[in-house]
């Protein structure tokens, strides 16, 4: 019986690592790109731009010196950019029930704060306590509405992420 075939050319200890990390690299290369790369862009970004100045503008509105009554006008210049991140977050399909239930205490928080600057306005008082507890629970509620659709737009696919498109 004849030996096998060996081969006895030398390598160098270096060659036989380059080689699996080539290979490692290969392997690496074949699995990123079984994704679905025609799919949308998972970020969002033109809804994360939305967020990024919704969230500023709230940051902004209603400064330590204000009156709850100057805190509400602010209030009310975040309505429009609210509803365009909305429509966006609509756009994706990607509202929830956290998502409408945020908006819904949002609304619930406006309603309010209009009846006590109109108490407010009645009583001839921009200090208002019970309208700087209105305003302040308007805020809390945008906070909200933000958290949430910011977790909508970061949020991975459902399933597995490899669902056709």
């Amino acid at each position: 019986m004849t030996p096998p075939l060996i081969s006895r050319r030398r390598m160098c200890p270096g060659a036989a690592t380059m080689r699996a990390v080539a290979a490692l690299a290969a392997c690496t290369a074949l699995v990123s790109g079984c994704g679905d790369d025609t799919g949308p862009d998972r970020a969002y970004p033109e809804l994360a731009t939305t967020l990024r100045a919704l969230s500023h503008d709230l940051d902004e509105a209603c400064g330590r010196t204000e009156t709850p009554e100057s805190c509400a006008q602010d209030l009310d210049r975040l309505t429009a950019p609210t509803e365009r991140a909305f429509a966006q977050v609509l756009d994706h399909k990607l509202l929830d029930v956290g998502t409408v239930d945020a908006m819904n205490a949002l609304d619930r928080a406006r309603e309010l704060r209009a009846a006590a600057a109109r108490e407010a306005r009645s009583r001839q008082d921009p200090h208002h306590l019970p309208l700087a507890r209105a305003v302040a629970a308007e805020k809390r509620a945008y906070q909200n509405l933000l958290a949430e659709l910011e977790r909508l737009r970061t949020a991975p696919p459902p399933g597995d992420g490899t669902d056709p498109v």
